[in-house]
């Protein structure tokens, strides 16, 4: 466990290097970001929730669901409770005060230490995306659901 946040630290700071000032370290890098565990993968099993564990926890009232998608693509249909934080302005929109936060979206402001924090696109890659975003702020124990609305409005008949 311990190396996997040692390497993903690692990892981020690589990441922040200016390859085209650096194009060699960036090289010598390569291996390193590529390998697991991966830069920017949100793929991996405990970031991940399904469509059963996402209906489980939306029955139970114990969720925090934010959906990354745009707002024309969140009217035209969204999980219920569903947030909408469109992923251009997540990164501004977490970083708000707690206070700020509920007044901006009217619900209770995700806390660093949440583990019910999931975040959710159409099909899985801006809400990929986002996890990252969050991972990065310090949200250490968010998760994403992988299947997105489109899976979610597949299962549900709509």
């Amino acid at each position: 466990m311990l190396s996997h946040l040692l390497a993903r630290s690692f990892c981020q700071v690589i990441i922040k290097v200016n390859r085209r000032s650096y194009p060699t370290l960036g090289l010598a890098f390569r291996d390193f970001t590529t390998s697991s565990p991966k830069c920017g993968d949100a793929s991996n099993s405990a970031s991940v929730v399904t469509y059963s564990q996402l209906k489980t926890m939306l029955a139970n009232h114990d969720v925090q669901l934010f959906d990354v998608r745009q707002p024309d693509e969140y009217q035209a249909g969204h999980i219920q409770d569903a947030v909408n934080i469109p992923l251009g302005s997540l990164e501004e929109s977490l970083k708000l005060s707690p206070e700020r936060f509920e007044q901006k979206f009217e619900v209770r402001a995700p806390r660093k230490g949440d583990d019910n924090l999931v975040f959710h696109c159409k099909s899985g890659i801006r809400g990929a995306k986002a996890l990252d975003i969050a991972h990065q702020l310090g949200f250490s124990r968010a998760r994403h659901y992988k299947g997105g609305y489109s899976e979610w409005a597949e299962r549900e008949g709509k």
